[in-house]
């Protein structure tokens, strides 16, 4: 049971790790934003979604061994709840506080992810109006649900044939 409890602190402190570097990069795409560059913006939602996967992977290995443990005990549910009090003394504060951190690191890392997303919203709107101002006519691309454009499609002078 020692090497299961050892496989699950090795998990969760991995978990643990992988959403501190979300967070960071989370952290650094603001910062992108609110210093406006842009050019750099591609590259920063390519490590985040890549992050992603690698949460997922940790996530699941997390709790592979936390079942693997849940079945060495003889626990028909596999929370960490009814896994917790069956575990030795000594690692129950250990377990209880890295649970506890990745719990609590994982809202921090919900909580950014929408701001970075109210935050580009309000910053493609803004460029939206910018394109509506210089270009009055151009009729505004709409999605559907699966994140395909309308299709609408305005055919528009040149601007050299409007200026001039």
């Amino acid at each position: 049971m020692k090497e299961l409890l050892s496989n699950l602190i090795e998990a969760l402190r991995e978990e643990l790790k992988q959403y501190g570097e979300m967070l960071a990069l989370l952290d650094h795409q603001q910062q992108l934003v609110m210093q406006r560059q842009v050019a750099v913006l591609p590259e920063n939602v390519n490590s985040v979604n890549a992050q992603a996967g690698v949460i997922a992977a940790a996530r699941q290995e997390r709790e592979q061994r936390q079942l693997h443990l849940a079945r060495s005990l003889g626990l028909a549910e596999n929370s960490v709840a009814m896994l917790l009090p069956q575990l030795p003394q000594d690692y129950r504060p250990l377990v209880g506080a890295l649970v506890e951190e990745n719990n609590s690191l994982l809202v921090r890392v919900q909580q950014r992810a929408r701001q970075n997303h109210l935050l580009l919203s309000h910053a493609v709107d803004l460029m939206s109006q910018l394109i509506q101002s210089v270009f009055p006519g151009a009729a505004p691309t709409t999605y559907d649900g699966k994140g395909h454009s309308s299709g609408n499609v305005v055919v528009r002078e040149s601007i050299y044939q409007a200026v001039g």
